[in-house]
């Protein structure tokens, strides 16, 4: 979208373009073996105006890093709630094409079909790339959760009008949960499997957690 639109017409554009992707996500398995899983983050510098994003390959289920790429683009779409895929995904994708090792799995910091729309920011990069996704957030954005227990592996359902959107997966004991979704090519209780089996000794999966340090650090320190 074009940075010098204003952001309302904007916005409604994002909205538009969400609802048309939504009808194009796979909310069933269709991924081959897995044999490398990708972790992205995207962080701010600038005061906002460049956007950072990472991705992480890692080996799975060894879960050691293969491969990183950062890529810093401007900040053309403002902070909306709803519509944060806008402002990640252009630089997500530039940082994806600069791998030398491709991922065969995305676990995005972010929401996939738990969403108002259907159609968080892994729902919009899967289907974009064509990758299988899954959305891990740390954070509620819309839906009701079931009673969720208290241990490592436990997890509830998330609902929003009368449909299970995603999951609310326990990744440590006692600790706050992580919300996980389906984004494209991958059904929930697949996605739920990945999570876990990507989560060592943190809250985070590996995947998140590395990408996260890339994303934020000053010093690309993490390599293979």
């Amino acid at each position: 979208m074009n940075a010098d639109t204003p952001w309302r017409n904007q916005a409604a554009a994002a909205r538009a373009l969400q609802e048309q992707l939504r009808h194009q996500v796979i909310r069933h398995d269709e991924l081959g073996p897995v044999r490398r899983v990708a972790g992205l983050d995207v962080g701010f510098e600038a005061g906002g105006t460049l956007t950072r994003a990472a991705v992480v390959v890692l080996s799975f289920p060894e879960l050691q890093p293969l491969d990183q790429a950062v890529a810093r683009q401007p900040t053309t779409f403002p902070y909306i709630p709803g519509l944060l895929s806008f402002r990640e995904v252009p630089a997500l994708l530039a940082a994806l094409a600069a791998l030398s090792v491709p991922p065969d799995l995305l676990l995005c910091d972010g929401q996939g079909l738990a969403h108002p729309r259907r159609c968080g920011l892994a729902c919009h990069l899967g289907v974009l790339t064509g990758l299988p996704s899954i959305g891990v957030a740390k954070s509620r954005l819309i839906g009701s959760p079931d009673p969720l227990g208290p241990n490592k592996g436990d997890y509830a359902w998330l609902w929003d009008q009368g449909e299970i959107i995603g999951a609310v997966v326990r990744t440590r004991r006692s600790v706050q949960p992580l919300y996980v979704s389906l984004g494209h090519k991958i059904s929930l209780d697949t996605a739920i499997h990945f999570v876990l089996a990507c989560t060592t000794r943190y809250r985070l999966p590996e995947t998140t957690r590395l990408a996260h340090h890339l994303a934020s650090e000053a010093k690309e320190a993490i390599r293979p």
